[in-house]
């Protein structure tokens, strides 16, 4: 089991990977080896099925992949703001999302609340919440709405 404390360190250590990941060019440019320190072998990321990076992802190849699909979605993901609302494993996190769709250009502000596992000093399962994943694909495809099938002209 990990402590408060170590758990925090390993999130926030974690986002500062993360963070210059993207800064050294991101999935495809930037190497995986920052990050994958803080990640288990066998992590599970769990991305809800109506995104367009949904699904369940295993172990460091497949995190690879995820911020791969990521990085293709969205031209801009910035976290905002974030607030750490428990303080031990599984750890949740509130953060507040602004971004661009790569694909259409829409911009979108959203929640995200995440539930983050952390054992033995890494990160083993992390569950994102989005506040409305329809509205995040329709954001990231040629529709008005997720209800609206019709193309945009």
């Amino acid at each position: 089991m990990t402590s408060t404390t170590d758990a925090l360190s390993v999130l926030r250590g974690m986002y500062a990977a993360e963070a210059g990941y993207f800064a050294a060019g991101g999935p495809g440019k930037a190497t995986f080896a920052p990050l994958a320190p803080f990640f288990s072998p066998d992590v599970v990321l769990h991305q809800a099925d109506g995104l367009p990076y949904g699904g369940i992802w295993r172990g460091h190849e497949d995190m690879e992949r995820f911020f791969l699909a990521m990085s293709g979605t969205w031209e801009v993901f910035d976290m905002v703001e974030q607030s750490f609302l428990s303080e031990t494993s599984p750890l949740v996190v509130l953060t507040h999302v602004h971004a661009r769709a790569r694909a259409t250009g829409r911009e979108l502000d959203f929640p995200i609340l995440q539930t983050i596992t952390v054992e033995d000093g890494r990160i083993t399962e992390v569950r994102p919440f989005y506040w409305d994943t329809a509205a995040i694909a329709a954001a990231c495809t040629n529709y008005h709405s997720a209800d609206d099938r019709l193309p945009r002209s």
